[in-house]
């Protein structure tokens, strides 16, 4: 699930040595399948251990992780590099905002999933966000703006340019994207 660098376990090695006996580290997510969704490591004393916890064994140490993390740290990766700025603990969580799919994923989590692991971040850099509400007989992809998108002039540059042409090229049985948000200007709008 979660792959430490041999230079990773070296420094929690050291860290936990300064530590009550039996403490472990913590790997989780908080907002986990979201857009909002933050990864971190700390300390996990022995007593905090829960029964549902998965416990991964490395060099001196385990990672503990909570049921409810596991499955979007699933790809994970804990580094500790030096380069020119210093030393850096680094933890990379591909999964973090959405669960890594199945290859029996329906079309729907497909395109929801690509929604929120490519466009949403980028959408969120203005405040913005966008959703799935279907996917109709004829493979076109309704969407539902909000936050910053909602009211804003780019939409439709946003929706064509953007969104329809990476989602075609993703998935061949979408035919298109068609916008269901009321951007009109009014008090729904974001601005």
């Amino acid at each position: 699930m979660i792959k430490i660098s041999e230079t990773a376990q070296i420094h929690f090695g050291k860290l936990l040595s300064n530590q009550a006996e039996g403490t472990n580290i913590r790997v989780f997510v908080v907002n986990p399948g979201t857009s909002k969704a933050e990864c971190g490591v700390s300390y996990c004393p022995a007593d905090a251990v829960e029964p549902t916890d998965i416990r991964l064994p490395f060099n001196g140490f385990d990672a503990v992780v909570d049921e409810e993390s596991a499955p979007f740290l699933e790809e994970a990766e804990i580094d500790f590099v030096t380069d020119k700025m210093g030393t850096q603990l680094t933890l990379k969580a591909p999964n973090a905002k959405a669960k890594k799919l199945g290859d029996d994923a329906s079309l729907n989590d497909r395109v929801q999933h690509m929604l929120t692991t490519e466009v949403n971040p980028q959408l969120a850099n203005h405040g913005g966000q966008v959703s799935l509400v279907e996917i109709t007989k004829d493979g076109i992809a309704v969407l539902q703006f909000g936050g910053g998108c909602n009211g804003c002039s780019m939409i439709d540059v946003t929706l064509k340019e953007g969104i329809e042409k990476e989602m075609i090229a993703k998935f061949p049985e979408i035919s298109g994207v068609r916008d269901i948000t009321e951007h009109a200007h009014g008090e729904h709008s974001y601005y």
